[in-house]
């Protein structure tokens, strides 16, 4: 994948204003956020519209459309328990910039989204889970291994799964981090691409200090092969150690003026 992958997260529907703006089909909101996450360096933008048992084809149709004509066909994350919602976005997805990503299968309920991604040529992100969380890396890596082989059965590329360790909060579950990070690496050693959602690791934890730790476990996870992550670009110290741990692994070529690219 060489140069880090950053989904930004912010176009979710937990958010009061994201969700007031979808129920309204109000463009503004959710353009002001895709534009603030692109400005900050997102690769991707992850478009969560929640369960949206109710109206959910025509609303991913309506906000993948308005994010691509709007952005210059930046690639998306299309993240709703809806499948049809998935299939109608990705039915109107412009792959000018790259393929969609969906968001997300396991080992459990969700293994079918395996077969969805096959079936539209789509990235898949795989939680190394089946229901609740892993009691350790041996079981991470048997549901890891069984999505690998389904996926490739169906004909999918290894390259389009990227699989989540995840991320565990510190208030509760620190010393689960290093296990964690053990993890992404035995994914680097076996070739295949990684990803998590790194906010979560702060949950709990005072305003101030989240964007401290969270840049650090990133650093951590980066150097260990993490290859992308769901996180907040306007994240100011999180996007600078990301961008240096780019340089550092010589995955970009080094400028005096590197923060700004």
């Amino acid at each position: 994948m060489g140069k880090f992958t950053i989904i930004g997260e912010r176009i979710h529907c937990i958010s009061p204003a994201v969700r007031q703006a979808m129920d309204a089909r109000d463009p503004e909101p959710i353009l002001q956020r895709a534009k603030e996450q692109l400005a900050s360096g997102a690769t991707y933008l992850d478009v969560n519209i929640g369960p949206a048992a109710k109206n959910g084809e025509e609303l991913m149709r309506w906000v993948v459309k308005l994010l691509q004509e709007n952005c210059d066909n930046v690639p998306l994350s299309l993240d709703t328990a809806n499948k049809k919602a998935i299939e109608a976005g990705i039915a109107v997805y412009n792959r000018t910039k790259g393929k969609p990503i969906i968001n997300s299968a396991d080992d459990g309920d969700r293994k079918s989204n395996i077969d969805l991604a096959a079936a539209n040529d789509a990235i898949i992100i795989a939680l190394c889970s089946k229901s609740g969380v892993p009691a350790d890396n041996d079981e991470r890596m048997a549901y890891c291994q069984d999505m690998l082989e389904h996926g490739m059965s169906l004909g999918m590329d290894e390259a389009d799964m990227w699989f989540d360790p995840l991320c565990l909060v510190i208030k509760g579950m620190q010393e689960k981090q290093v296990e964690m990070l053990d993890f992404i690496r035995q994914l680097k050693d076996m070739g295949l691409n990684s990803v998590c959602g790194i906010s979560n690791v702060s949950n709990g934890m005072p305003r101030e200090v989240r964007p401290i730790i969270d840049a650090t476990e990133i650093a951590m996870a980066i150097y260990a092969g993490l290859k992308a992550a769901i996180l907040n670009p306007n994240n100011r110290r999180m996007m600078e150690t990301i961008k240096s741990a780019d340089v550092i692994l010589n995955n970009v070529l080094y400028a005096d003026s590197f923060l700004d690219v």
